[in-house]
């Protein structure tokens, strides 16, 4: 058996980086930014009202001074004209200040009769005036890669950046095992249990920014399987679920080998998940052979599946992030495999769960955690820092 670390390394050398594509500004939300991208204009492109008020002068803005008022600036409408000494224009927030003007004077701290303002006692601090490119100037950049979000787009938008180039989207097939299994709304027979598995990994991959389908579900037969292999068509990445072990019924490892793929690692020093193998088939796509207990499956694609989708898209070869909290208990040694074991954090304290057997669904979907016990971990009472994944 490998290490955790060790069966990253050998992931992350079977990655490739994805091809780009460029896309409309509106399709970019969730996309990693694969080149990047600089201002065309500054923002704001002109000195701008912060507030509702009356632009004046610069010098002598104090309470008693009083402006005639000779027009008004609205967004979308600036004043045509320039402001000397006495002189206000009524202005609105986000109009364009007029040539001359140097303070805002908002309109709570005027006292208006006809066109004639005075300012009240009541006058604040601070000009409200947005200056040309105070949030960004021509040429600022937004760095890549970068997953995209609705803040970057605005910003985006704002930059009046129209089209981007992101990683392409990778393509994932995901492949059940198993003659136990029938799909959700089936009727199994009495030897049969409901595919699962195959649903809560392509939702993680969906989540991930993948476009990831689901093919039939093979049963426990070489022919089966090879049919099932022959549908991945062009997948980046074949996930394969359950088989992965070494019983007479765990054939996907063989019938893999037999259509030219080169294996490159099998089992992990990992609990739940320690049935796992990658290699890369004969047309290139990378498939990553997973458990089919459904805690071990889900685990392993916390653990093992979206750090390479990370990786093909671009986002670096490192593991998924790790967080720390204090132990709400105390918390017996670890045997020689690094457990995965799900847990609650709250409020900067985990909570690990009493029953960590690898078949209950219910007890991971309560999860928000992944608390990581390393090999031969001593016993660690509560108060402890440990490391955890989030879920």
């Amino acid at each position: 058996m490998i290490s955790v670390s060790e069966a990253l390394d050998q992931l992350f050398l079977l990655t490739k980086p994805l091809p780009t594509e460029t896309i409309p500004l509106a399709q970019a939300n969730g996309r990693v930014l694969a080149q990047p991208v600089a201002a065309t204009r500054d923002q704001p492109p002109f000195s701008a009202s912060a507030m509702d008020g009356y632009a004046v002068s610069a010098e002598g803005v104090a309470p008693g001074a009083s402006y005639a008022v000779i027009g008004e600036a609205a967004a979308g409408h600036a004043f045509d004209g320039t402001i000397s000494s006495g002189q206000a224009v009524r202005i609105f927030t986000g109009a364009p200040v007029p040539d001359g003007a140097g303070h805002v004077v908002i309109q709570e701290d005027i006292d208006r009769t006809g066109d004639t303002i005075t300012i009240t006692d009541r006058l604040g601090t601070g000009t409200n005036i947005r200056p040309a490119g105070g949030d960004f100037k021509v040429g600022q950049t937004i760095d890549a890669p970068t997953i995209l979000r609705p803040n970057d787009i605005a910003l985006m938008a704002a930059m009046n950046i129209a089209a981007v180039t992101v990683a392409r989207r990778p393509r994932v097939a995901i492949l059940a095992t198993g003659d136990e299994l029938v799909m959700p709304g089936e009727t199994p027979g009495p030897d049969q249990i409901i595919a699962s598995n195959s649903f809560g990994l392509q939702a993680m991959l969906l989540d991930a920014g993948c476009e990831a389908r689901l093919l039939p579900i093979a049963s426990d037969t070489e022919n089966s399987l090879k049919t099932a292999f022959s549908l991945i068509d062009n997948a980046d990445l074949l996930i394969t679920i359950g088989g992965a072990s070494v019983g007479d019924h765990d054939l996907v490892g063989d019938v893999a080998a037999s259509l030219g793929m080169e294996r490159s690692f099998y089992k992990i020093a990992m609990r739940p998940g320690k049935p796992l193998m990658a290699g890369t088939l004969t047309n290139g796509t990378m498939m990553i052979g997973l458990p089919g207990n459904p805690v071990s499956a889900l685990v392993c694609g916390q653990v093992f599946v979206l750090p390479a989708v990370r990786a093909m898209l671009g986002l670096g070869q490192s593991a998924s992030p790790e967080q720390t909290a204090q132990l709400a208990h105390d918390l017996p040694p670890n045997g020689p495999r690094q457990h995965y074991m799900r847990a609650n954090v709250e409020n900067g304290t985990i909570r690990v769960f009493d029953n960590q057997d690898s078949s209950l669904l219910t007890v991971l979907s309560t999860a928000n955690a992944l608390l990581i016990a390393p090999p031969h971990a001593r016993a660690m009472t509560k108060g402890t820092e440990v490391q955890y994944l989030s879920l």
